[in-house]
């Protein structure tokens, strides 16, 4: 019956830059090897300087988003302080080792803002890893960083960073069987909050890499 759950094959990327964090995604849904939805966002805000991205069983991930906004927004009644990215990291890392031997089928890529841009990889055992350069997640893993080996330099400005993560994605899209959906979605969170890079601004981008490819 696994075959039958609705996933993101996916692939989503995050980038450190400095005193920001870009994150990007495909909107692909696959059910078995079914393309079942080719518009659906895998960027999820949890607080004003948190957001996600999502990558496993499309129902596990729901849960564990609404879960984690709500005790965000618990965290900062009763803390009367935002949460930091590092707090929702252990957070939902302390979940995910719990059910480890009934697991939640889940990936996550955790970007946000603290004294710094910080970033980290989620494992669905409740591994975590902190990048400090870029973090990869999905079904299209490979592609994606490969096109990181290849581009990627310390202290990107913003611009550059927003473009090689749409590159990123977008050589996933091209090889990899469940990655794909209507454009790629492209997040920055930076000192002024979060803000999504609009579909205009991001086909310009694709239309700007085909020529130059």
């Amino acid at each position: 019956m696994e075959n039958n759950k609705l996933k993101t094959g996916t692939t989503t990327v995050g980038l450190v830059i400095k005193d920001a964090v870009v994150l990007a995604a495909d909107r692909r849904v696959s059910m078995g090897h079914l393309a079942y939805g080719d518009d659906t966002p895998k960027i999820h805000r949890i607080t004003d300087n948190i957001a996600l991205t999502t990558a496993g069983s499309v129902g596990d991930l729901l849960t564990l988003i609404r879960f984690a906004k709500s005790q965000a927004n618990l965290y900062e009644i009763e803390r009367e302080t935002k949460m930091t990215p590092n707090a929702l990291v252990n957070l939902l890392s302390n979940i995910l080792n719990a059910n480890r031997y009934y697991p939640f089928g889940v990936q996550f890529i955790i970007g946000g803002l603290n004294k710094e841009a910080e970033l980290y990889e989620l494992t669905p055992d409740g591994g975590v890893l902190k990048r400090d350069q870029f973090a990869v997640s999905g079904s299209g893993t490979e592609l994606a960083m490969a096109v990181f080996d290849q581009y990627y330099e310390k202290d990107m400005e913003e611009q550059k960073a927003i473009e090689l993560a749409v590159r990123a994605v977008t050589a996933a899209k091209k090889r990899d069987l469940y990655s794909g959906g209507k454009g790629v979605s492209v997040r920055v969170i930076d000192r002024k909050g979060q803000r999504t890079i609009s579909e205009q601004e991001v086909k310009r981008i694709l239309e700007k890499q085909t020529v130059s490819a």
